[in-house]
């Protein structure tokens, strides 16, 4: 059984895209075919707008507004995914989050984002991500063989 059977509906932190789009020689055999049955329709999929900024700081620091371009798409785009907005629901979501599971203010959104989705699973490389009831936590690294 591999990263793909223990997908439902998913929320993607944020680093799932980088792996993606940069192609990280180590984790994209992972999440290509996870984008792959996003973008067929298969895996419903979502991630916050935060997500967003945080894919943008590299390469604009960097200039690169090619690579900025290519993550814009992908989180704008893309058949099967959708990004969040950041609103007060949310947000009040996330502070409990926060409160109760002591989570940085980016992870809190990102967790929000999928209990907002109904998602039953998250995504992510993050071990400081905690359980959160109803929601499970899948750590990417360890699909690693």
């Amino acid at each position: 059984m591999g990263l793909i059977d223990d997908l439902a509906p998913v929320a993607l932190d944020t680093q799932i895209f980088i792996y993606f789009i940069e192609e990280d020689k180590r984790f994209l055999p992972l999440v290509r075919p996870v984008f792959e049955a996003i973008d067929h329709g298969i895996l419903p999929a979502v991630t916050s707008a935060l997500t967003l900024m945080e894919v943008l700081v590299v390469p604009y620091r960097n200039r690169n507004t090619a690579l900025a371009d290519r993550y814009e798409a992908l989180l704008t785009r893309s058949r099967g995914l959708h990004c969040l907005d950041v609103d007060r629901s949310l947000l009040k979501i996330a502070a409990g989050l926060r409160a109760n599971f002591k989570l940085k203010p980016p992870d809190a959104i990102q967790v929000a984002a999928a209990m907002v989705a109904n998602c039953s699973v998250f995504l992510t490389n993050d071990r400081r991500i905690p359980s959160v009831p109803g929601l499970k936590i899948l750590q990417l690294k360890k699909y690693l063989t």
